[in-house]
C-alpha cells in the first residue's frame, strides 16, 4: 500500500506544475441547474461503492434506483469496489489517456479522497451548486474535513459514522476496553478474537496508535513521521506479542469485517466492529445477532468520520452525477436512509435547517434499541488522524504483522 502511495505521490508531482488552481468545469459552472437537470434527464450512470452490506444493498437497489428513475429518469448501476479499487481505476484511466470514465459516482472517504486528490481526478468544486446544500452545514468540521483535509466542494457528504466494538454480554460481561485489557483478555479466552484487513480492521489498529500516542490530540494536523515510527513500533509489538491468542493464532487474517461479524453471530469469534450506530438494531431484528449484543467504545474514543461521493473529473455524465448527488441529500433521501429498518446510517442534515414537516418525518423514524446513544457518542467521539496514517497502518500491518509470520 506504501508503494502504492509512493507512486500516486510522484504521478501527482507530476501534474501539480501545470494544475489550474481550484477549478470546476466551465461548461457545467454557466449551466443554470434548471439545464443541468434537462441535461440528466435519460442518462445511464454506474456508481462504484462497498457492496458487502445486506441493508446498503436494500436502500440502494429497492429504494434509490427506482426512485433516481422514477423521479429524475436516470438509470444507476451499482458495481462493487471501493479504496484501492477506485484509486487504481481512476489513475489507470488517466494514465491511459482516457476520454470518458467508466464510473461517474464513488463512495470514498479518508485515504481514498486524499489519494485522488493527489492525482487531480476528482471533478469540483461542485457542491455550492446542489439545491439541497442548503441543508448542509458545510462548516461542521466533522463535514467540512475529511481525515483532517477540507473538501472544498469536491465530494458531497453522504453519511456521518462513528466506530465501536460490539460484543455479547452473554458472552463477555466486562469487555476489553484499554490495550491492557486486551491482551489479558486475550490470554484468557484464545482464539476468539480477530481483526480484518480492510477499513474496520486499519480502525481498530488507528485507536490503539491513538491510545498509544496518549489522545487523538497528538496525532492532529500533518502526519508526523517521526510519531508514527515511535508509536506504531509500540503497537506492531503489541500485536506480534500477542497474535498467537488470536484465531488460527494470528497465522490469517480474515479479508472482511463482514467474514468476522458472521463469526460473531455463529459464535466463533466474541467481537466484531461496525462503523453504523444501527448495527445492532439491523442484525438483531435479522436474527442474525443475539438480542444480548452489547456496543461500546474503547478507551481512547469512537473515531468520527463521515463518507462521501465523489465525482471523477472525466465522468461523460457530470450533470446526472451532481443530479444523484443531489437526490442523496434531499431530506426524503435521508430520511429513508436514517431509518434503521433500511440502513440506519447517521443523517447529514443539519436538523436546524430543515422545514418543520421534514424534522416530524426525522423525529417519527424508529428508535435505536441497542446501539450507543447520540449524547455518549458525540461525547466520546475523536478525529480521524491525517491520512498517511492509514496508508502506512495498512501497509505496515501487511510487512511487519502478516509477512512476519
Amino acid at each position: 500500500m506504501f508503494k502504492i502511495f509512493i507512486g500516486v505521490l510522484f504521478i501527482s508531482l507530476l501534474f501539480f506544475a501545470c494544475r489550474q488552481q481550484e477549478k470546476g468545469d466551465d461548461n457545467i459552472n454557466n449551466q443554470t441547474w434548471q439545464q443541468i437537470e434537462q441535461k440528466a434527464k435519460g442518462a445511464h450512470i454506474t456508481m462504484m461503492m462497498y457492496q458487502g452490506d445486506k441493508k446498503v444493498n436494500r436502500y440502494m437497489n429497492e429504494y434509490l434506483v427506482p426512485a433516481l428513475k422514477q423521479q429524475c429518469d436516470i438509470t444507476l448501476t451499482i458495481v462493487p469496489g471501493q479504496g484501492k479499487d477506485i484509486v487504481n481505476n481512476l489513475m489507470g484511466e488517466k494514465e491511459a489517456a482516457k476520454q470518458q470514465s467508466d464510473i461517474d459516482l464513488c463512495w470514498i472517504n479518508g485515504e481514498t479522497f486524499y489519494q485522488l486528490r493527489q492525482i487531480d481526478v476528482l471533478f469540483g468544486p461542485y457542491t455550492d451548486r446542489l439545491p439541497n446544500s442548503k441543508y448542509v452545514d458545510y462548516e461542521n468540521p466533522v463535514i467540512k474535513y475529511d481525515f483532517q483535509q477540507e473538501v472544498n466542494g469536491y465530494e458531497t457528504p453522504w453519511g456521518e459514522s462513528f466506530f465501536y466494538v460490539i460484543c455479547d454480554s452473554a458472552r463477555t460481561a466486562t469487555p476489553p476496553v484499554s490495550m491492557q485489557q486486551w491482551q489479558t483478555w486475550w490470554q484468557q479466552h484464545p482464539g476468539r478474537f480477530t481483526l480484518a484487513t480492510d477499513f474496520n480492521g486499519m480502525t481498530l489498529l488507528k485507536t490503539w496508535l491513538i491510545e498509544l500516542a496518549g489522545g487523538s490530540y497528538q496525532l492532529e494536523g500533518k502526519f508526523d513521521a517521526a510519531k508514527y515510527e515511535k508509536f506504531s513500533g509500540q503497537l506492531w509489538q503489541f500485536i506480534n506479542n500477542n497474535k498467537k491468542y488470536f484465531w488460527k493464532n494470528g497465522e490469517t487474517f480474515p479479508a472482511s469485517n463482514t467474514s468476522i461479524s458472521q463469526m460473531f453471530s455463529g459464535g466463533e469469534l466474541d467481537f466484531t466492529t461496525s462503523f453504523n450506530d444501527a448495527d445492532i438494531d439491523n442484525k438483531v431484528a435479522e436474527g442474525v445477532f443475539p438480542a444480548t449484543s452489547k456496543a461500546y467504545i474503547l478507551q481512547p474514543g469512537a473515531i468520527h468520520n463521515t463518507h462521501y461521493i465523489g465525482i471523477p473529473a472525466n465522468s461523460g455524465n457530470k450533470e446526472a452525477a451532481m443530479l444523484v448527488c443531489n437526490f442523496l441529500i434531499s431530506p426524503a433521501a435521508q430520511i429513508r436512509k436514517n431509518d434503521i429498518t433500511f440502513w440506519g446510517s447517521r443523517t447529514v442534515l443539519a436538523y436546524d435547517k430543515l422545514e418543520k414537516k421534514w424534522q416530524q418525518q426525522f423525529d417519527s423514524l424508529p428508535k435505536r434499541k441497542y446501539g450507543i446513544t447520540t449524547s455518549h457518542l458525540k461525547s466520546r467521539s475523536i478525529k480521524e488522524p491525517e491520512p498517511e496514517y492509514m496508508l502506512r497502518v495498512f501497509d505496515d500491518f501487511r510487512k511487519k504483522v502478516i509477512e512476519a509470520n
